[in-house]
């Protein structure tokens, strides 16, 4: 692995709360750039993962990305890929890992407590031959892992899904329109291929 675990400040507090030994037995045991069967079959499983990525200047961001399990895909031994579904149109975490491709990812299952975090290098493509198996999706993004390190689940709390977003695309079903696209303050700025509005009658009118 190019990168290292470790950086001055965190071997500076490791010595101060004498956890040097147990963080280098941690990353010697743990520690991996290939993802494993078992790492391949819980990210797949997923119906979330967070999404860290930075601006050029080292500004970051965190993002919350949702879909059907299986959206997330293990694609080679050391690359991941997953689908960037319609949002907000503001591009934050797609435009920093255009800027910046270091990003991290952080799987969590409340269900059966466990976690796995994946740093990496990502790129992004609108032109993916994945796209066309993924319903709704406008463009792909591939992370090439680094670092793959599973992470203690003491702390997450235990949780079930109630119900599945509507909203996650599903070949052949369109998804309802979210609220706020339905508003009078938005709409008018709304890509126009998606631009939605509200008769005097209060029905949904749809350019």
């Amino acid at each position: 692995m190019d990168r290292p675990m470790y950086h001055d400040h965190s071997r500076a507090l490791q010595d101060r709360f004498d956890s040097r030994r147990i963080a280098d037995r941690l990353a010697e045991k743990l520690l991996r750039a290939r993802f494993t069967d078992e790492d391949r079959a819980f990210i797949e499983r997923q119906r979330l993962f967070f999404l860290a990525t930075a601006d050029a200047q080292g500004r970051p961001d965190c993002s919350y990305k949702g879909g059907a399990p299986g959206f997330v895909r293990v694609v080679a031994e050391d690359t991941l890929a997953f689908p960037s579904y319609d949002g907000n149109g503001m591009f934050k975490s797609l435009g920093n890992l255009a800027a910046n491709p270091s990003v991290g990812l952080l799987f969590l299952d409340f269900e059966q407590p466990k976690r796995l975090r994946v740093n990496g290098v990502a790129s992004l493509h609108l032109d993916d031959p994945l796209l066309a198996s993924h319903p709704g999706a406008q463009a792909m993004v591939r992370v090439r892992a680094e670092h793959i390190f599973p992470n203690c689940p003491r702390y997450i709390h235990r949780m079930q899904v109630v119900e599945t977003s509507p909203y996650v695309p599903c070949e052949g079903v369109e998804p309802p329109i979210p609220a706020w696209k339905k508003m009078p303050q938005f709409n008018d700025a709304l890509p126009r291929a998606t631009r939605h509005g509200i008769d005097s009658a209060g029905q949904l009118l749809q350019a």
